[in-house]
């Protein structure tokens, strides 16, 4: 009889732009905190490898589950054998797994495909005798050892019908979330979906191309929860401000209630159409927008569908930076538009307009995306290491650049970027953050480089070997890397 219930989401293990700021997804609280209403034993966990085995979670649980994004899929299936090892029965779930279950079943017992909020449950029911895998839907398992999948389940509609993900049922190891001295951050998600479908971006694929909205209501009651000298937040959306009609009903609402939060959140360029949107945001506590530019290249732009101009990315840094909302710009390398050239351009991009932060990440064929079938199709994919899919490291074939060309923008980049003159300016302009951001990325940067010299002397091995093979003409070995 299963009863007691771990949800585990691992931490990767190596070192990338975000490993400061470390904070879960929303799926593993919001999975426990259903069980829990519905009578089950049920904790998520937040933590290392390390950290987890030591738990011993074998001795406490009759049922493991584990959450996996791409990086973390090596970690999530050792620990997964580990746990099988000792008897436990292993569902696993993310995605990582949706898209790639039959990988997946060679460590876990089941796997749970796309939103788990209606299938998780039903599978424990199922595991409990009262109801046949084959009803549960979304559910992968082999069956006399071929792949079995249910027809996937509908996406919830009504967002509002989710409880409010209860944090303390979250085990962090005794470690605050991410977010400034003093105030732990707490995730809050909005809506889900996007219609963008942004070619290397997998939410489409796991959320759909549909926004799903929660009422104003049932936000303004999930807010009041917390304590705005405590708590800071970071509103999961992936597109905040896509309705903004409904946007502004929330922020107008906050400020009716004197919420006095400060808090973060991701928005396309886009946002700058509406300025009165833009002035509620800052009086309603907004501190910070992630943006992702990706590109100034027209083309780049045209390839991965991202559906916005050069134009459009100006007005909105002039009308974030006169409201004194910190901006952190996001930008990818490696579309077949791109040169070393428009990379460089990229850079100064965001230099000249006074960006505050800046990541530049190399493009990462996730699976379940557009980019990675159509990078798989053409034999370009270097391998399946998942963990190095992390934005920081070359993982196909690039079109305008050789593997150590694309690797060195990416390096290059954030050494111009993050120079220390720059850095220092930004403290003497009075952007205090983007000062300490700045530091931060500084030390991350060197820290990732001392700890990568392998991987870089075998991209520069490999460079090396296809430009004898061409010298001699060899070609095939330009397709080694692939095998």
């Amino acid at each position: 009889m299963i009863q007691r219930i771990a949800i585990l989401e691992p931490k990767g293990e190596r070192l990338h732009v975000f490993s400061r700021y470390e904070l879960p997804r929303l799926g593993g609280v919001l999975l426990a905190t259903i069980l829990r209403d519905r009578g089950y034993e049920a904790r998520a966990y937040f933590l290392s490898r390390r950290e987890l085995l030591a738990l011993e979670l074998e001795r406490e649980a009759d049922l493991i589950a584990i959450s996996s994004i791409t990086p973390t899929a090596p970690v999530a299936y050792a620990l997964a054998d580990h746990f099988r090892s000792r008897g436990k029965i292993v569902v696993m779930g993310g995605p990582h797994v949706t898209f790639l279950p039959e990988e997946a079943l060679a460590h876990a017992d089941y796997c749970v495909l796309g939103e788990g909020e209606i299938p998780f449950p039903r599978l424990v029911e199922a595991l409990n005798g009262r109801e046949p895998l084959e009803g549960v839907p979304g559910l992968a398992w082999l069956r006399d050892g071929r792949l079995a999948t249910n027809p996937a389940p509908d996406p919830v509609a009504d967002l509002d019908s989710l409880p409010f993900p209860d944090f303390g049922l979250l085990e962090t190891g005794g470690r605050k979330l991410g977010g400034p001295i003093g105030r732990a951050m707490i995730p809050i998600q909005t809506s889900r979906g996007c219609p963008f479908d942004c070619t290397f971006c997998s939410v489409t694929c796991m959320f759909g191309r549909r926004y799903r909205y929660r009422s104003t209501g049932s936000v303004l009651a999930e807010l009041a929860r917390y304590n705005p000298r405590k708590h800071y937040l970071f509103f999961y959306d992936d597109n905040f401000t896509s309705n903004r009609r409904r946007a502004k009903e929330l922020l107008e609402a906050m400020l009716e209630r004197r919420m006095g939060f400060s808090w973060v959140t991701q928005v396309r360029s886009d946002v700058a159409r509406d300025p009165e949107l833009l002035d509620l945001m800052r009086k309603a506590g907004c501190q910070v927008l992630f943006i992702g530019f990706e590109s100034v290249d027209p083309g780049a732009l045209a390839e991965m569908h991202k559906s916005q101009s050069l134009e459009e990315m100006d007005r909105a840094i002039l009308e974030i930076r006169r409201r004194r909302i910190h901006i952190h710009g996001m930008f990818v390398f490696g579309f077949d538009a791109d040169t070393p050239e428009s990379t460089r351009s990229t850079v100064d991009f965001a230099l000249r307009k006074r960006i505050d932060t800046s990541q530049f990440l190399i493009l990462t064929p996730l699976p379940g995306t557009s980019l990675f079938e159509s990078l798989k199709r053409q034999n370009r994919i270097l391998d399946y290491d998942w963990e190095t899919y992390d934005g920081h490291h070359v993982k196909f074939l690039p079109r305008r650049f050789s593997l150590w060309e694309l690797q060195k923008a990416q390096i290059m980049a954030h050494a111009r970027f993050f120079r220390l003159s720059r850095v220092f300016q930004r403290l003497f302009r009075g952007r205090f953050r983007a000062w300490l951001i700045g530091l931060y990325a500084r030390v991350i940067s060197r820290r990732w480089l001392r700890g990568e010299r392998s991987y870089l002397q075998r991209i520069l091995g490999y460079v090396t070997s296809v430009s004898r093979a061409l010298r001699s003409r060899q070609p095939q070995l330009h397709g080694s890397a692939s095998k």
